[in-house]
């Protein structure tokens, strides 16, 4: 996985790059506030980590977008019924 953020730092913009593996993936429920929902990508590389949460809107859309060219990766599952994609 490859991360690439912009950053607004003292009136510029700082460019931060890092390389990792996504080690883990939540599925964050809130039977209570089911609009706070999420999926979380936990990653870790050598000089950094992080999370990336993505609302499920977000992952309808990321699938949306990448569905008609789903042929083009090479060593995906799909698990049936969930849309859910496994690299």
């Amino acid at each position: 996985m490859q991360i690439r953020v912009k950053k607004l730092v003292q009136n510029k913009i700082v460019r931060l790059e890092s390389l990792g593996d996504v080690k883990e993936i939540f599925l964050n429920e809130d039977l209570m506030h089911p609009e706070r929902e999420s999926v979380s990508l936990c990653f870790k590389g050598n000089n950094s980590s992080g999370i990336v949460d993505l609302s499920p809107a977000e992952i309808e859309k990321l699938y949306r977008t990448v569905q008609d060219r789903m042929h083009l990766i090479k060593g995906f599952k799909r698990l049936s019924g969930s849309g859910a994609v496994l690299l």
